[in-house]
């Protein structure tokens, strides 16, 4: 226990000669990397479908929109990975099948682990626009001459993130520790690849190691999480 305190796990029962913690360090960025690119491709999907739903409620870009939000969040990672990489890999030939040896490897794995997240998030905002754009504060914007769109960006999206950010917490902890099954489908060498193997092989050390780095990385995304909820929303006080 005092060794998993400082960062010691000892050596892995299944990598011999290979501490944890070098182990670890050797998988996490490669994990935090993915993460950080599938957070982005999250954000910038959710965002623009959850605006376009909330902009033009029964349109067919609403419908649209909703229509690939439910299919992100029912399809599991492994198909939608499968999938991609069939199309994009296999039949047009735009991008590598797998591997982790250049920018171009990390497109399908962060679309396909931002998928999920992106059709979440797109559902939280545009169903808190549709709340919103009609408050009165929202109201006194526009009778001062303020258009929709600039209201929307000014006001409303701002307070519309918040259900986000308590989804985004865990969601970020989970997508930067890497998803093990993305990882094992594009062939990546990441911390979800080690964990996997760890518990195939009942490698205790390796898994208490990661298990504590995914549960440290969750408390302190959740900590960010509450800081912003300030930034966002002057009446809440830290």
């Amino acid at each position: 226990l005092k060794g998993a305190v400082v960062g010691d796990f000892g050596p892995s029962l299944q990598y011999k000669g290979q501490e944890v913690r070098d182990i670890i360090g050797k998988g996490l960025p490669v994990s935090a990397s993915l993460g950080i690119a599938a957070l982005a491709v999250a954000l910038f999907l959710g965002t623009f479908a959850g605006v376009v739903g909330a902009l033009t409620p029964g349109s067919p870009l609403d419908s649209a929109s909703l229509g690939v939000a439910l299919l992100g969040i029912s399809l599991p990672n492994f198909v939608t990975g499968t999938i991609l990489l069939v199309l994009f890999a296999g039949v047009l030939r735009w991008v590598p099948v797998g591997g982790w040896n250049s920018p171009t490897d990390m497109i399908l794995p962060a679309i396909t682990l931002g998928l999920a997240p992106a059709a979440y998030i797109a559902r939280l905002i545009r169903l808190g626009l549709a709340d919103i754009m009609h408050a009165d504060y929202i109201r006194t914007a526009r009778a001062k001459g303020l258009s929709q769109t600039k209201a929307l960006f000014k006001h409303a999206l701002k307070v519309a993130y918040l259900p986000v950010l308590s989804f985004l917490g865990p969601a970020a902890a989970s997508v930067m520790t890497g998803s093990f099954v993305v990882e094992k489908v594009f062939n990546i060498p990441g911390i979800g690849e080690y964990f996997v193997n760890s518990v195939l092989n009942k490698d205790q050390s390796l898994i208490l190691g990661i298990v504590l780095v995914y549960a440290t990385m969750l408390i302190l995304f959740n900590l960010v999480v509450d800081v912003a909820y300030a930034w966002l929303d002057p009446r809440i006080e830290l």
